[in-house]
C-alpha cells in the first residue's frame, strides 16, 4: 500500500513537470509574475488566491482597469491566472459570465485599441547602423550591436530568439547564411524553423558579413553567439538577456536623433514585416521569415504599410 502511495506521489510530482514543460520557460515566469500581483491583491484585502473563485478574480480586472491597465493586460492577467490553477491542480472557470461580461463592460467602457510599438523601418535601420559605427568605443561591441540589429531585423526575430542563438545553429554557405531556429512561441514542440540570409549587396549593411565579421573578432566557436562584456570590452560566457536587445535598440535610436519612446524589442520583427510588405513580398514569404502561424498578424503589417500606397485620396486632384 505504501508502494502505491510513494509510486502516486511521484506520478503527481511528473505531472506537474509536464505541465510546467508544456510551455516555454520564459512564458512560465510571465505567469508566475502575473499570479504574484494577483496574489497580492488577494491578500490584501483577505482572498484566497488559489484556488480563487470567479468573482474574485472579476473584481481583480476590475481593480486593474481603474489603475489605467490596457485591455490585453486585463486578458493575459486573466490566462496567467488560470494556467497557474491548472498547474496546481485546481479548476477555475475563466469563461464564467461574471468575468467575461466585467470583461466586455469594461472593454467598451475604456475601448480596446492598443498603442503599438512603432517598426524600426529600413531608413531607421541605416541611420541605427551608422550611429553604431560612428561610436568611439571598442570594435569588438560596435560588431556585437550591429550584428544583433542586423540579425534581428533580417530574420524577422523575436527578440529571445535572438538572444537563444548558438554557434551551432549557423551554416555559412554560399548564398549567404542559415539559421536554425530550434524553438520558438510558435514552435513550442521544438519542430524547428531555418530561415536563410542572403548576403546583401550593401556590404555595410549585411548581416552576414557583420556576423562573419563579429564571430572572427569575438573568436566564438561554439556555444552563445551573442553574449555580455565584463569590465568594459572583456567578452564573457554569459549569455545576454532579451532585455539587452530592447535597451540597445532604445540606445541606439535616441544617439541617432529619433525618439525612442514607442520603439522595443518587437521593432526589429515589425519593421521587417513591415518593410518587406511594403516592398511588395508576399505573404506567405514573410510568415515563412517571420514564423507566424497565423495570417493575422502579417496582414495587419501589410495594410499599415500600405495605407498611403493604396489610400483613396491618391486618385482625387485638388
Amino acid at each position: 500500500m505504501n508502494e502505491i502511495i510513494t509510486d502516486i506521489k511521484a506520478l503527481q510530482e511528473e505531472t506537474l513537470l509536464n505541465l510546467e514543460n508544456s510551455k516555454a520557460n520564459n512564458t512560465v515566469r510571465a505567469y508566475k509574475s502575473d499570479f504574484k500581483d494577483f496574489g497580492l491583491f488577494c491578500a490584501q484585502n483577505g482572498f484566497k488566491s488559489l484556488p480563487s473563485e470567479p468573482k474574485i478574480v472579476s473584481l481583480y480586472l476590475t481593480y486593474l482597469s481603474t489603475k489605467e491597465a490596457k485591455i490585453s493586460t486585463l486578458k493575459r492577467r486573466l490566462v496567467s491566472i488560470g494556467v497557474i490553477h491548472r498547474l496546481k491542480g485546481h479548476y477555475l472557470d475563466t469563461k464564467h459570465p461574471s468575468i467575461i461580461e466585467n470583461l466586455m463592460g469594461i472593454k467598451r467602457r475604456k475601448g480596446s485599441i492598443q498603442k503599438r510599438k512603432k517598426p524600426i523601418l529600413i531608413r531607421h535601420l541605416k541611420l541605427v547602423i551608422n550611429v553604431i559605427d560612428e561610436q568611439k568605443i571598442k570594435d569588438i561591441k560596435k560588431l556585437r550591436d550591429r550584428s544583433i540589429i542586423l540579425i534581428g531585423f533580417s530574420g524577422g526575430f523575436r527578440r529571445n530568439e535572438i538572444v537563444s542563438l548558438d554557434y551551432e545553429d549557423l551554416d555559412f554557405v554560399e548564398e549567404g547564411l542559415k539559421i536554425q531556429i530550434r524553438k520558438s512561441k510558435t514552435d513550442q514542440f521544438g519542430e524547428g524553423l531555418v530561415k536563410a540570409l542572403p548576403y546583401f549587396e550593401n556590404s555595410q549593411y549585411c548581416p552576414v558579413i557583420s556576423l562573419k565579421k563579429w564571430l572572427e573578432l569575438s573568436k566564438i566557436t561554439s556555444g552563445s553567439v551573442f553574449r555580455r562584456f565584463v569590465k568594459g570590452s572583456k567578452l564573457s560566457e554569459n549569455r545576454l538577456t532579451d532585455q539587452t536587445v530592447a535597451l540597445l535598440i532604445k540606445e541606439y535610436l535616441q544617439l541617432a536623433g529619433i525618439d525612442n519612446k514607442n520603439y522595443s524589442g518587437h521593432s526589429l520583427r515589425s519593421g521587417f514585416a513591415t518593410s518587406a510588405a511594403e516592398s511588395g513580398a508576399e505573404e506567405r514569404n514573410i510568415m515563412t521569415m517571420t514564423g507566424h502561424k497565423s495570417t493575422e498578424m502579417v496582414r495587419r503589417y501589410i495594410r499599415e504599410a500600405n495605407l498611403f500606397k493604396n489610400n483613396a485620396l491618391n486618385k482625387l486632384k485638388f
